[in-house]
């Protein structure tokens, strides 16, 4: 950009001074223009043709002359000048060609890698680079708030270095952890006087240098930890070079050997073991195993049991081993109190055994490996076996071998895997206590107790005599148990100190007692506090107190009554025995009670319900009936416009009161039918009903709700079908409410499909819908009374429909079976006989019912 505009200046410069020639030209051409010069016409020819020129003037000639030799010096300098020009915006191209090479070079390196330039000439710091290398999205002035990328620990010294470049020079760098956990390396010097700063992003050698050197410090750091933590514990540790000497030691091991530093163990090998076992443990870790052994070691100068462990650190210094030693360490543990400790146990472990051969139990004690390593003579004389095969520390198998052998072992039918169940004793945490009844009729209570070392510790004692005086009493006990329990009455025998002493079961579940407080023998009192819960009249119950525990002269038989809570009747009685015992019986006559009230009570419940279904359909009919007919007529009077014109709302409440009093009507209808066939004082018309017409009358009833809805109805009847008997209103309203409930459980656009077919004796009516369906939970209640379900419809109602539709099928003979299936509709199909005529219903007085 910079040479176009010198060039601009040089032309305009030029363009002036031909300019000023030309005037000047011009204007001697105008001063020339009278003059006629010829070829023989020379310079003073020509000027003395000039109007204004006097030939003998010496001052024209002069200014003529100065104006040409102005012009031409003139000329000259222009030449020289747009020459001196030419080369100075030659050299000026040539010098910006070599600052701009200069510029590419220098953003060639910058954007060589990822890094940022900051150059502070003043207070205002000039970025060059990729800021990005910061974080991504980051712009220049993020660059500049090092704080806000740069990690907490290095950020200060950081900002702390830059400082000081700042202000006195002093070039730094240094290698700095982003907030991210990148790395990037920040180095600052002084160029031209400036402060220049060079951040760049560490490269992948950098970095895998730099995290070589972040692990080695972490490594010496824990190598440090751990010496320290070495140097806490108690215990000698130390470690080995390839040839066997010492290189490290922790305290415990300097004040072992007496040494008082590590370099002091170190530089004299002051050795905590002696040369043999050194030897050994080199030998053993050679092979790259791990040295264990027990010995014994002067330590600070007493005598100490140590377990010494030693384990190979790394491999053979070369194929095969060149030394053939490795880098082992080892570790100390002074067991001089554990070992003390067994020989005390050792010690208490023989007075046990002597103390227990004393013993008339049989003790026998088995080891791991389940052999015999100690038996009292009470195990020998138990089992009759010979001395010198017991000192032989047999296996607790063979002993039981030996014992089948001889017949005295408990008869098995498998007496392997019996012989396997004893065994497998061994593998249990808890002690077992099993019974062995031997064929010479003794009994054994044997105890299997595991020892904490493994093995097992076997108790049999002989309870032949106390078991066999045991059985003698629970036999004892068990029949008269026995012979209580089988009574039906509660018996329940008190001491002369009132409580409880003996009972039966029918007692306890009588008044309901646990088994904890009869385990108690609780005191009469108890048992009333009990009692009165059951039975809260506290008269029974201080007779029965006084009879257990009361003087010698109130000491008689007694009986009373008591009527519990729960509706019960107890007869109660108290025995006085002669050795000053009560004997207390309960007998339950709660059953003969009842039935005296059940009888009593159902008389009375007859002649109520009869009062009340007589008052109930005299009250549905005249109080109920009479009113809704007289608000249906008025309503149709209004609807009519008799009386007068309606508004359309008017017209439209009008509507909405007929239909809810025709709905409500049809209710109190249904409701008086149901009464009507409860009584049995309902009686069918018998006439011949005509199928197809009987259906076109009900469908007709609800041809209003149909159009409503937008469903369709089809009447599937085939032609010359006929008729059948039975009475025919009753049929219509049979279909009327089919029809009504098929129409409430059917969506918009649905078909209804009423059928009629006759097959043999029967005439076969069926309604199908295409609704919801009826769910399975539901299809056993849908013919009860009051029983209304939705099924996610709009439809409501009480739940008399479906429950008129069975009575008046089964009146007229016939039967109704119902087929749903969840979103495939229902189907509920009436059967009535063809020919048959019904039982007769007992015929009575009722309202007439309206038509449906």
């Amino acid at each position: 950009m910079g040479r176009p505009r010198r060039n601009s200046a040089i032309d305009r410069s030029g363009q002036r001074l031909q300019t000023l020639c030309l005037l000047v030209g011009g204007a001697i051409a105008l001063a020339s223009c009278p003059i006629q010069a010829s070829a023989e016409t020379g310079v003073g020819g020509m000027l003395g043709q000039l109007p204004f020129f006097d030939t003998r003037s010496a001052i024209g000639s002069s200014v003529l002359l100065g104006i040409i030799i102005f012009s031409t010096t003139l000329a000259i300098m222009y030449v020289k000048e747009r020459q001196r020009w030419q080369d100075g915006e030659r050299a000026n191209e040539l010098e910006l060609a070599r600052l701009r090479g200069a510029d590419d070079r220098a953003g060639f390196l910058l954007g060589s890698e990822r890094q940022v330039v900051i150059v502070w000439n003043g207070a205002d710091p000039v970025v060059e680079g990729d800021p990005s290398l910061v974080g991504e999205g980051a712009n220049y002035r993020r660059v500049l708030a090092f704080g806000s990328w740069l990690a907490a620990a290095d950020a200060g010294r950081f900002e702390a270095a830059l400082a000081v470049l700042r202000e006195r020079g002093e070039a730094f760098r240094m290698t700095l952890e982003t907030a991210s956990g990148s790395y990037v390396e920040g180095e600052g010097r002084t160029i031209v006087g400036r402060a220049v700063l060079r951040l760049r992003d560490v490269s992948d050698d950098r970095a895998a240098r730099l995290s070589a050197e972040t692990d080695a410090l972490r490594a010496r750091d824990e190598l440090a930890r751990l010496r320290a933590l070495l140097d806490a514990v108690e215990e000698p540790a130390w470690l080995r070079n390839e040839a066997g000497g010492l290189e490290w030691a922790n305290r415990a091991y300097c004040a072992a050997v007496e040494a008082g530093s590590v370099d002091v163990a170190t530089a004299r090998s002051l050795e905590l073991l002696d040369r043999k076992e050194r030897e050994a443990a080199a030998r053993r870790c050679a092979d790259g195993e791990i040295f264990r052994a027990r010995v014994a070691a002067i330590m600070a100068g007493s005598r100490r049991v140590l377990d010494i462990t030693e384990a190979p650190l790394s491999g053979l210094s070369g194929p095969g081993g060149v030394s053939g030693r490795v880098r082992t360490g080892g570790l100390a543990r002074d067991v001089s109190d554990l070992e003390a400790l067994r020989a005390e146990i050792a010690s208490q472990t023989q007075a046990h055994v002597r103390m227990l051969d004393q013993l008339p139990i049989a003790v026998a004690m088995f080891d791991s490996g389940q052999r015999l390593v100690f038996h009292n003579s009470a195990y020998r004389q138990l089992w009759s076996l010979d001395a010198a095969f017991l000192e032989g520390h047999p296996s607790d198998g063979e002993i039981l071998d030996r014992l089948r052998a001889a017949r005295r072992l408990p008869e098995q039918a498998d007496f392997w895997s019996w012989k396997a169940s004893v065994l497998e004793t061994y593998r249990s945490l808890e002690s077992t206590e099993t019974w062995w009844h031997l064929p010479d009729r003794r009994t054994l209570r044997v105890v299997a107790n595991p020892s904490p070392q493994g093995g097992l510790t076997y108790l049999f004692d002989d309870v032949s005599d106390r078991m066999d005086l045991e059985s003698r009493v629970n036999a004892l006990i068990q029949v008269q148990r026995e012979t209580l329990d089988t009574l039906a009455e509660g018996v329940a025998l008190f001491g002369q100190d009132g409580r409880l002493k003996l009972f039966n079961r029918a007692f306890a579940n009588l008044w309901r007692l646990d088994q904890a407080m009869l385990d108690g023998s609780p005191h009469i009192q108890a048992m009333v506090e009990h009692g009165t819960r059951l039975a809260p009249v506290e008269g029974p119950w201080s007779d029965l107190v006084s009879a257990v525990s009361g003087l010698s002269d109130r000491r008689e038989r007694s009986g009373v009554r008591m009527e519990r809570l729960d509706g019960s009747v107890l007869d109660c009685a108290a025995e006085p025995l002669p050795d000053g015992a009560t004997l207390l019986t309960f007998v339950d006559v709660t059953a003969s009670v009842n039935v005296e009230r059940a009888l009593t009570e159902r008389n009375e419940a007859l002649e109520l319900a009869g009062r009340l279904r007589n008052e109930f359909v005299h009250h549905v009919s005249y109080e109920l009936r009479s009113p809704l007919t007289n608000i249906i007529g008025f309503a149709e009077l209004l609807g009519a416009e008799t009386v007068g014109p309606l508004n359309e709302r008017q017209r439209e409440y009008t509507g909405h009161i007929t239909r809810s009093s025709g709905s409500l009507l049809a209710i109190i209808n249904d409701i008086l039918d149901l009464a009507s066939i409860d009584t049995e004082t309902i009686e069918l018309a018998h006439e011949r009903v005509d199928i197809l017409q009987t259906i076109e009358a009900a469908a007709l009833g609800i041809q209003d709700r149909l159009d409503e809805t937008k469903l369709r109805l089809q009447i599937d009847v085939p032609a010359g079908i006929g008729s059948f008997s039975g009475d025919a209103k009753r049929v219509r309203q049979i279909l009327y409410n089919l029809m009504s409930n098929a129409a409430g459980f059917s969506s918009p656009g649905q078909t209804i499909r009423v059928s009629a077919r006759k097959e043999q004796d029967e005439v076969i009516i069926a309604v199908t819908d295409e609704g919801r369906g009826i769910p399975q939970d539901v299809r056993d209640r849908v013919f009860d009374r009051f029983e209304s379900h939705t099924a996610g419809s709009s439809h409501r109602g009480v739940g008399l429909g479906l429950s008129i539709v069975r009575s008046f099928v089964e009146l007229h003979g016939g039967r109704v079976e119902l087929v749903s299936e969840r979103g495939a509709g229902t189907t509920v199909t009436c059967r009535f006989p063809a020919d048959g005529r019904p039982s007769q219903q007992l015929a009575a007085s009722i309202p007439p019912d309206e038509e449906p």
